[in-house]
């Protein structure tokens, strides 16, 4: 498969965390739930199809690169498509404790999704791709 501009997940993680602040700040009303229902397909999108199907992608793709160098280097897609797999998670996991009742399991989920969003967005640190990195050092290697 081809590689990925490193620069295109950033892009949706900046979008995300836009997008995850502007559900803590309307939580647990109906509109910040819907907020975080239209994230979470977002992530499954993802998740599903690659980073590179996403509608973040899609922007990236055709206003924000043509206006930009090219990458220094291209990166595997496999651990930016584990990180929304991981960010469907969180957004699951708040999803369910807002429909449940359970605002502050709900809370910490959509916060936890938004320190990471907002580490990939500044630092360029991508928590569930170092996670993948890390899950593929740990299988076992075979002879």
């Amino acid at each position: 498969m081809a590689g990925i501009d490193p620069r295109g997940p950033q892009l949706a993680a900046s979008l995300t965390a836009v997008v995850l602040v502007v559900c803590l700040l309307t939580l647990p009303g109906p509109w910040g739930v819907a907020l975080l229902a239209v994230q979470a397909a977002l992530f499954a999108t993802g998740a599903a199809l690659g980073v590179q199907r996403t509608p973040a992608a899609w922007l990236f793709r055709t206003v924000v690169r043509p206006r930009l160098a090219p990458p220094e280097h291209l990166e595997d897609p496999a651990p930016p498509r584990f990180a929304q797999a991981v960010g469907l998670g969180f957004a699951v996991v708040g999803l369910v404790g807002f429909l449940t009742g359970v605002d502050p399991l709900g809370y910490v989920a959509v916060g936890l999704a938004l320190v990471a969003a907002l580490l990939n967005a500044v630092l360029r640190l991508c928590l569930g791709c170092e996670l993948y990195l890390l899950l593929l050092r740990l299988q076992p290697r075979g002879t």
